[in-house]
C-alpha cells in the first residue's frame, strides 16, 4: 500500500514538472517580455525599404531610419551631359550639368529640361535621419506638417508636403516635376505627389512619416480598393499587407490633384512628429 502511495506521488510530480515546462515553453513562443514591459520589435514593413540608401536600427522602443536620401530608381534629375540654366529671382542663373551621365538617367518625359528645377540629384548631401517611436500612438491633437522633410520614403529619397515654400502651393512647381513626381531642391531631391516609379493607383507601401505611422497608396490591402473612412489627413486603422493586426496608417488620397495628380501628404500629422535631422 506504501509503494502505491509512493508511486501516485511520483506520477504526479511528474505531471507537474511536464506541465510548467510547457508552460515555459509557449511562453517563448510569444512576445519577449521584461517583466511587465514588452519588448519593442521591429514592424515588417521595414523589410520595403532599399537596404543600400537606408539603414533601419531598432533601439529600446525606438526605430531610426538613417538615409542618403538617394532614390533606388531612374530619373532625368541624376547627374547627366545636358546643360539645363535657370535664371533665379534675383536674377542669377543657375547652370547645371556634368561631364558623365549617371546610370539611372533618363531623358525627361513629364517634364522638359526648361522646367526642371536646378541640381542633379548626386550634387546633393541629402543624409537624413528620422527617429519614431516602434509603437506610435494617435496624438490628442494634430499637428500642421512644415516646409522640407515630413518623411522618408521606401526608395531613400525623402517625402514634402503640398507647398513649394512659405504659404506657396505646389501648383507653378508641378512643371519641373518628373515621372515619379519629385524634383531637386533646396536640400535634396524629393518627392510631392503619387510617385509612380513604384505606386500607382494601389495598395504599395510609399514610406514613413515624420509621426511614425507609414503611408501607403491610394488602396487598402484589407478590402482591395479605396478606403472610404479615412480622417481628414488620410488615415484609418485597418490591416496591411505588413500586419494581421489592424493598426493606424495612412494613404494617398484618392483625390485629384489639379486634374492629373495625386498628393502625397496634405495633411496634419495625427501622431506626435519627430524632427527629420
Amino acid at each position: 500500500m506504501k509503494n502505491v502511495f509512493k508511486s501516485s506521488i511520483l506520477i504526479l510530480t511528474i505531471c507537474v514538472i511536464f506541465v510548467s515546462c510547457s508552460d515555459d515553453d509557449a511562453a517563448n513562443t510569444g512576445t519577449t517580455t521584461e517583466g511587465d514591459v514588452t519588448a519593442a520589435t521591429l514592424h515588417n514593413a521595414f523589410s520595403e525599404f532599399n537596404a543600400t540608401n537606408t539603414t533601419i536600427t531598432l533601439n529600446g522602443t525606438n526605430v531610426t531610419i538613417q538615409t542618403n536620401g538617394l532614390p533606388d530608381h531612374t530619373s532625368p534629375y541624376w547627374s547627366n551631359t545636358v546643360s539645363r540654366s535657370l535664371v533665379g529671382p534675383q536674377g542669377v542663373t543657375f547652370t547645371t550639368v556634368s561631364n558623365a551621365d549617371h546610370p539611372l538617367w533618363v531623358e525627361p518625359t513629364v517634364t522638359s529640361y526648361d522646367q526642371m528645377a536646378p541640381g542633379n540629384i548626386d550634387d546633393f548631401n541629402g543624409s537624413y535621419s528620422l527617429t519614431v517611436s516602434a509603437n506610435p500612438q494617435l496624438a490628442s491633437s494634430s499637428t500642421a506638417t512644415g516646409l522640407g522633410a515630413i518623411g522618408i520614403s521606401i526608395s531613400g529619397s525623402v517625402i514634402y508636403n503640398d507647398e513649394e515654400g512659405p504659404n506657396v502651393p505646389l501648383d507653378n512647381a508641378v512643371g519641373s516635376l518628373d515621372y515619379t513626381a519629385a524634383h531637386t531642391g533646396p536640400q535634396s531631391y524629393h518627392y510631392h505627389l503619387e510617385p509612380k516609379a513604384w505606386s500607382n493607383d494601389d495598395e504599395a507601401l510609399i514610406g514613413i512619416i515624420a509621426d511614425g505611422f507609414f503611408l501607403y497608396g491610394r488602396k487598402c490591402n484589407a478590402t482591395g480598393t479605396y478606403p472610404t473612412d479615412l480622417d481628414a489627413s488620410g488615415g484609418h486603422t485597418s490591416t496591411t499587407q505588413h500586419t494581421t493586426t489592424a493598426e493606424y496608417h495612412y494613404h494617398i488620397q484618392n483625390e485629384l490633384y489639379l486634374n492629373a495628380y495625386y498628393i502625397l501628404f496634405p495633411g496634419d500629422y495625427q501622431g506626435t512628429p519627430s524632427n527629420i535631422l
